[in-house]
């Protein structure tokens, strides 16, 4: 059964488009709740949750549904309210504007002969953003108490900073930037009226938080160019939560499954990735990378093995299902090139199981980080605490761990495929001694912060340390 708390006035509330809790229906039909998954849970929810603060976040499935209707729920140390959105208007908010049109946005995806597309169902779907945002707004004006510290995470809700402003000027409210943030010029794609609603909407909160000075730099750009006014901002990088994955390394389906992995790849040296299956993410230059690593370099033919732990997002987006096929079309034609004897060159696998992300990540010679843009990248950070094999890290300098890790990582540019290719070389060849340095440098700058620095960033931001 979903429980439920008497009614209490928060300190502290987090909006976020997701929320902590995931429920579903046992055996007898009943429902039944546990912790979400995600990387925002994970690294913002166990100091959420040590403070007793709400959760706002929207109902997505059916049983997100039947679970709000019985109020706030309190779970796993969370205090939840889901928010009930008609269907079609959250379709719109989330699937158009959020990850079509302001996803592809921040990260420089737009094929810009073709998106994006500015006609009149993109206009009703922009509607549909702002009374999306304009619903958690209501929904935080209702749960707040007199001064709360309101945090809201991420691109879904940019215009929600200049209502609360008007409407609460009591409220501490910051917003939080997972992903990058776009450069000026990008802005233009948008009509000048939605142009101007995004950044008054963003420039209406105490701060907007990144995760790295180049991000903060875009959106202070942004500001000034497309209203006038000066960004206020701050630079709080995410932290890998160590204890969690440590917990699940430790574990008997970690070893498990590193066993498994020791049996396939018998031996030989191993690429790692572990990535969602997102345009973003650059899986295909990747792919592309090892098939010339293995033109150039005939001694590694047979030799080294490239692991894939990806898994499928957003496939209710047709450009997410045809990069899937992409991806996965592309990994068949290089393992029907390439593979001979008991050697399957691309281990691909895509069943989003964390204990087998986890048990490659302990086992990598060499982790593939290769975002086009990233806002940060938490596998390079948890790469760096868990590998136990002084694994060497190739990191996109698109990727906003970047500025923490550039010392210990080898650099890529994640366009260049010769480029990419010849950084597996180096990481595969390089010397003990120096792999052991660069291990210990990107051990220290992953564990430099925790999840609880992150929050006391956001709370600093608010005022409310």
């Amino acid at each position: 059964m979903v429980p439920r708390m008497p009614d209490v006035d928060p300190d502290i509330l987090v909006v976020s488009n997701r929320g902590p809790l995931s429920f579903s229906r046992n055996d007898n039909g009943e429902l039944e709740t546990k912790r979400g998954a995600g990387g925002l849970v994970s690294t913002l929810g166990p100091g959420i949750a040590e403070r007793r603060a709400t959760w706002i976040a929207a109902a997505i499935s059916d049983e997100d549904r039947e679970a709000a209707g019985q109020g706030m729920i309190e779970a796993e140390g969370f205090r939840l309210r889901s928010l009930v959105v008609d269907p079609d208007e959250y379709r719109m908010f989330y699937d158009v504007v959020a990850n079509s049109t302001l996803w592809f946005m921040h990260h420089n995806l737009f094929d810009l002969p073709r998106r994006p597309r500015i006609d009149r169902r993109w206009r009703e779907a922009w509607d549909a953003y702002r009374s999306v945002n304009d619903t958690f707004c209501n929904a935080v004006c209702e749960e707040a108490s007199e001064g709360s510290v309101v945090l809201v995470q991420d691109y879904h809700f940019s215009l929600m900073g200049e209502r609360l402003a008007q409407e609460r000027p009591d409220l501490r409210a910051v917003h939080f930037h997972h992903t990058p943030f776009c450069e000026p010029s990008a802005l233009r794609t948008l009509p000048d009226h939605v142009a101007d609603e995004l950044m008054r909407g963003l420039a209406g909160f105490r701060a907007c938080g990144f995760h790295s000075s180049r991000w903060a730099a875009c959106y202070e750009a942004g500001v000034a160019a497309q209203i006038g006014e000066q960004g206020r901002t701050f630079v709080a990088p995410a932290a890998a939560d160590h204890l969690d994955i440590e917990k699940v390394a430790a574990g008997e389906e970690c070893a498990q499954e590193m066993a498994a992995l020791e049996e396939a790849i018998a031996g030989r040296k191993l690429i790692v990735r572990v990535d969602r299956i997102e345009l973003s993410k650059n899986l295909l230059r990747g792919f592309l990378a090892f098939d010339d690593l293995l033109r150039a370099r005939p001694d590694l033919v047979g030799g080294v093995t490239f692991g894939a732990f990806i898994y499928p997002s957003r496939e209710a987006l047709p450009e997410y299902l045809a990069y899937r096929q992409e991806v996965e079309g592309l990994a068949a034609r290089l393992n029907q090139r390439w593979a001979k004897g008991d050697w399957m060159p691309i281990l691909l696998d895509t069943s989003d199981f964390f204990p087998r992300s986890v048990a490659a990540l302990r086992r990598y010679d060499v982790l593939l980080v290769n975002p086009i843009r990233d806002g940060l990248n938490l596998v390079a950070k948890e790469g760096a605490l868990l590998n136990e094999r002084d694994g060497v890290i190739a990191l996109s300098r698109e990727a906003g761990a970047w500025e923490e890790l550039s010392e210990g990582a080898l650099e890529v540019n994640p366009f260049d495929v010769a480029g990419t290719c010849e950084a597996l070389s180096e990481a595969l060849d390089m010397e003990p001694d120096e792999r052991a340095r660069r291990a210990t440098v990107l051990r220290r700058a992953a564990g430099r912060r925790t999840p609880t620095d992150w929050l006391h960033d956001q709370l600093r931001a608010a005022g409310a340390l």
